[in-house]
């Protein structure tokens, strides 16, 4: 098999994408979840006009002056006297503008005594007052399908009623990994070995992606025992990582136990040894065992599949405009994901690699990095302006993102 540009592959990929259908939930856990149809807005917020301030409720026509006043409505009840010429009604911030009055004087503004209120300023109409459906008219569309649900998005739900919502299924993702040499965090180390990171890994990376983890724990490097293995996880599952055993090693097995394999080769650094296919059906991924590039292969591939099933309109990770502290040199052939710490400065973002050194094995600089800097296959020199593919919402609120590969120009003829 070929190796593939980044573009190929994700293309590829993605047009296997079936939707994963949908499930209503009460709106106390539709928190992070993704609509699945749009939401009609079953009232007008404001539901009727109301007032903005603490105050009195006039008639602009009447100020300045001094006017008798009414009552006094709360926050919760309703106003039961007309604002006539000469007439004013105290009002709380939220309660309905009563009949008549066309403006709010805010009560700094104003000088009471017994049941008159003196104004000595002007009003002009619609003063202080929220009008009926000025945010959000009835019948409009509040949300479209696929609109995320951050706790403001959950707020405005609850503003106009909505106790449940429909949303999309969160797929369930198997974890296996694979590899006599990996052992479970908090088990004694034998000769050659190393703690399992990558499980734990992308548990937090499925998670991060709105979907649920299945760690499936790890399988020694024996291949009926990874084909009961892999049977049991997409048994359990809709999808299927395991991580490990993807290269070209006498004890890489993944690809010729899993068999229905569409390519295993993308022209990316970290992250080339990339197996896809199905896998009793359901989509497979097999990332390399290096704990950098198992997570640079997740991000790239298997996060816009979880995202797009759950009909994600932008499943890919938004991209922003940095400036690198340094030029840097590296060797062509391949797009590089360098991780990379950003910095704010006199509202700039500036670029820094992050960790001692880019290894694949060098999980400190995905720890402390925000992002990947997108270098392309043929630059040799960087310098200046990057484009960085965020990992960490820390920047989230950087300007004008992007969303994936953009413009970046990939290459088929990298080596290792």
């Amino acid at each position: 098999m070929s190796t593939l540009t980044v573009e190929a592959a994700l293309a590829r990929i993605l047009a296997d994408v079936v939707p994963g259908g949908s499930e209503e939930v009460a709106l106390s856990q539709a928190y992070g979840r993704l609509l699945a149809e749009p939401v009609l807005a079953p009232l007008s917020l404001p539901p009727w006009a109301n007032s903005a301030m603490d105050g009195f409720a006039v008639r602009a026509a009447d100020l300045p002056g001094t006017l008798r006043v009414l009552e006094t409505i709360a926050a919760g009840s309703v106003g039961r006297h007309v604002v006539e010429p000469g007439t004013a009604s105290r009002i709380m911030t939220g309660a309905p503008v009563p009949a008549g009055a066309d403006a709010i004087v805010m009560v700094e503004d104003t000088s009471s005594e017994g049941d008159r209120v003196a104004i000595a300023v002007g009003a002009r109409l619609g003063q202080h007052i929220r009008r009926e459906g000025a945010d959000v008219q009835r019948g409009a569309r509040a949300f479209e399908p696929g609109a995320r649900l951050t706790p403001g998005a959950v707020g405005l739900l609850a503003s106009l009623g909505l106790a449940r919502v429909r949303v999309a299924r969160r797929p369930r993702v198997a974890i296996l990994s694979t590899g006599d040499e990996v052992v479970a965090p908090g088990l004694p180390l034998g000769p050659g070995q190393i703690y399992s990171s990558n499980n734990h890994a992308l548990v937090g990376l499925v998670l991060a992606a709105g979907a649920e983890p299945v760690d499936c724990g790890n399988v020694g490097d024996d291949r009926e025992a990874l084909r009961a293995a892999f049977a049991d996880a997409a048994a359990r599952a809709d999808l299927v990582v395991s991580t490990g055993g993807v290269s070209v090693g006498d004890f890489d097995h993944v690809k010729e136990v899993v068999g229905a394999i569409d390519f295993w080769r993308v022209a990316m650094k970290p992250g080339k040894p990339l197996a896809y296919g199905r896998l009793a059906g359901r989509p497979f991924f097999g990332l390399p065992g290096n704990p950098v590039s198992c997570m640079v292969n997740f991000l790239q591939f298997v996060r816009p599949v979880i995202r797009r099933t759950m009909g994600d309109p932008n499943p890919f990770l938004p991209v922003v405009h940095a400036t690198l502290r340094s030029p840097l040199r590296r060797a062509t052939g391949r797009v590089e994901l360098l991780r990379v710490r950003l910095e704010r400065e006199g509202g700039q973002l500036f670029a820094v690699p992050a960790g001692r050194h880019q290894g694949s094995g060098n999980v400190v600089g995905m720890a402390e990095g925000h992002g990947f800097a997108l270098l392309d296959a043929d630059t040799a020199e960087v310098s200046g302006t990057v484009r960085v593919q965020l990992f960490d919402r820390e920047f989230d609120d950087a300007p004008d993102p992007a969303y994936g590969w953009g413009t970046v120009e990939t290459s088929s003829d990298g080596c290792c």
